[in-house]
């Protein structure tokens, strides 16, 4: 059985996982909840977003730890720009000694919108042509067409300072007076970041940048640095309630 270990927020990753399962069956497991090493699975997809240039500091983390008999293949997608990022993930990898195979990326939907808001257009847009991007990918390793980023210029000294500041997110989002307090961003937090404290909700220090509280909240209530932007987003394919679960 195939392993397909992916790390998703907002649902673009999981639903690329599961274009991986319906091609090539296994199991897909979320990365934050896994524990393992890879080892009772025949193969190892890895599906995850491009954060920051590089990785979310789950799959950071988790590449280390991996069977290094087993064969990779990563798949990672980004919504803005990947500037090497491919690259940066596959010599990280071999630096930890993985059989990496391949590593693929492709466009999916911007969701890092904390400063701006995506035209509905080009969110649409991208939807609309996802499905077409991921059977390339999906038809490449079928045929056993591996890619292996070219070398190139990459920016992982501006990866590490963002990933070592990613904690500091966490002091700018507040819950407003919208909150009804059902406590779904508590939930869906990978970190456990998140907690009720005195009725209100409070957010710590080990924030992941994956922004899934401030997109998933019912009721739009999770505001960064004060700003009322009512543009949220998970993606529309799947079912919202997967996000964070093994299937």
């Amino acid at each position: 059985m195939n392993g397909i270990l992916y790390f998703s927020s907002t649902g673009n990753s999981l639903y690329i996982a599961k274009k991986v399962q319906e091609r090539f069956d296994g199991k897909i497991v979320y990365i934050p909840k896994y524990e393992g090493e890879g080892s009772e699975f025949e193969k190892l997809f890895i599906v995850t977003p491009i954060y920051s240039y590089g990785m979310p500091a789950h799959v950071y983390d988790l590449l280390p730890r991996l069977d290094k008999s087993k064969e990779v293949i990563i798949i990672q997608n980004y919504g803005g720009m990947s500037a090497g990022a491919d690259y940066l993930i596959y010599q990280y990898a071999k630096k930890q000694g993985l059989n990496i195979i391949s590593v693929y990326k492709l466009k999916m939907p911007e969701n890092f919108t904390l400063t701006f808001t995506v035209p509905k257009f080009y969110l649409n847009k991208a939807l609309k042509s996802a499905d077409a991007r991921i059977d390339k990918i999906l038809n490449m390793i079928e045929e056993k067409r591996c890619l292996i980023p070219k070398k190139q210029k990459t920016r992982e000294q501006k990866y590490l300072t963002n990933k070592s500041n990613w904690h500091l997110i966490g002091r700018d989002f507040k819950a407003n007076e919208n909150c009804v307090r059902c406590q779904k961003c508590i939930s869906v937090c990978p970190v456990g970041n998140i907690s009720l404290v005195d009725g209100k909700i409070v957010f710590g220090d080990k924030c992941v940048a994956c922004l899934g509280c401030y997109h998933r909240c019912p009721q739009k209530a999770i505001q960064y640095k004060n700003k009322k932007k009512k543009f949220r987003y998970f993606n529309p394919n799947i079912d919202e309630n997967d996000i964070g679960k093994d299937i």
